[in-house]
């Protein structure tokens, strides 16, 4: 069944469900909860956001009813799957004094490994991005490579986009273009409600194979195709990509770093959000006898005074400079690091930004700056 195309049906989606928990995965997916569409642990299928979308736009995110019953006609919310891949909170080690000797503890017990239910094609990308982060091999991080491994990935193809989605300038979307286990697209019309589905590796097909499917017309797969064409043609964002890296690197002093600073509330929601982003920092809390210690790895952000802080102060003090840090490392430095960018065009930093900042208009803005003075340098 690898890499022909299926049809099953919504009467028969949750099957697939049961089949994921019979094989012994805990099934994460989209949910609405707290007014958004979140990830987190399904139960059944009556757990997904059927009906729901949202819309979107610089510092604006809303709930809003489809007119039909689609399980995945929403874009993306706040969450990613990075959350479970590298959590905001780990526990490294923990160790107490007995008797004169230290005992060192396990830091985590093994889980049952993990489904992640309606992955999009720029959220593939991410986990990519930072696989290249924690399965390098001088510097592997054995808890993400453990879980990573683990991880089954059931992909659904974008088939609307938000006002701030931009994947196609950054190639990483909407159509699921990098390995999955299973890679879907929802079809709704008003008398019939399918998926096409497509196995991508032995554990997909194997899944697969235990629910009940039948093999896709080619209209029913042209179909998932056109739909998957017209998000694409719904793009709010576009950046231009060609060459970030050195107009960043010619404009670290541009004026306009000014200007976004002045904006910037340094409340690291676009860290926070963004499925890339790896800073953390570690804690170190001892009991009040000294007898017995733990350090946990949580996330951090750049946006924080404290992040560059050595003896003698912080080396990045201001607003500009650290948002100037951030979106330098996003599309220039981190090329030089690990020879890509580290944006996916999620959007997600642009409509959880309080203030609306956006990235894709910095850029522009920038960009525009740097023409207006070559014209008056040339005259």
């Amino acid at each position: 069944m690898k890499n022909e195309t299926y049809i099953l049906e919504r009467k028969d989606f949750p099957t697939l469900l049961e089949e994921l928990g019979r094989r012994g995965y805990r099934t994460f997916g989209p949910t609405v909860r707290d007014q958004a569409i979140v990830y987190d642990e399904l139960e059944s299928v009556d757990d997904l956001p059927a009906g729901w979308t949202e819309e979107q736009d610089g510092g604006k995110y809303e709930l809003r009813r489809r007119e039909d019953d689609a399980l995945f006609g929403y874009v993306i919310g706040p969450d990613s799957w990075k959350k479970y891949l590298h959590p905001p909170r780990q526990k490294v080690f923990s160790c107490a004094a007995v008797d004169g000797l230290i005992t060192i503890d396990d830091p985590e017990p093994e889980e049952p490994p993990m489904a992640f239910l309606g992955m999009r094609s720029c959220e593939r990308h991410a986990i990519a991005v930072q696989d290249g982060v924690f399965l390098d091999p001088g510097s592997a991080d054995p808890a993400y490579a453990r879980r990573r491994e683990q991880a089954l990935f059931i992909a659904v193809n974008c088939t609307n986009a938000s006002e701030t989605c931009f994947c196609t300038s950054m190639n990483t979307g909407p159509k699921v273009d990098l390995p999955v286990d299973l890679n879907m697209t929802e079809c709704l019309t008003p008398d019939h409600h399918r998926f096409t589905v497509r196995a991508g590796s032995n554990r997909g097909a194997e899944i697969l194979e235990a629910v009940p499917t039948r093999p896709a017309t080619e209209a029913e797969v042209a179909e998932a195709e056109r739909r998957i064409d017209e998000a694409a043609g719904e793009m709010g964002r576009t950046i231009e990509t060609s060459d970030l890296k050195d107009l960043l690197y010619a404009n670290l002093d541009n004026p306009h770093w000014e200007d976004v600073g002045a904006r910037c509330l340094n409340c690291a929601n676009c860290t926070m959000v963004c499925p890339t982003c790896f800073c953390t920092t570690m804690e170190d809390v001892t009991d009040i006898t000294g007898k017995s210690a733990e350090r946990t790895r949580r996330w951090d952000s750049c946006f924080t005074w404290d992040f560059s802080y050595m003896h003698g102060g912080s080396v990045r003090q201001s607003s500009k400079s650290r948002y100037r840090q951030w979106m330098t490392h996003k599309l220039a430095t981190w090329q030089d690091q690990f020879d890509r960018l580290g944006c996916i065009g999620c959007g997600r930093c642009i409509t959880w930004c309080p203030v609306g900042i956006d990235l894709t208009k910095e850029v522009e803005a920038i960009r525009n700056s740097e023409t207006v003075e070559e014209a008056h340098a040339d005259n």
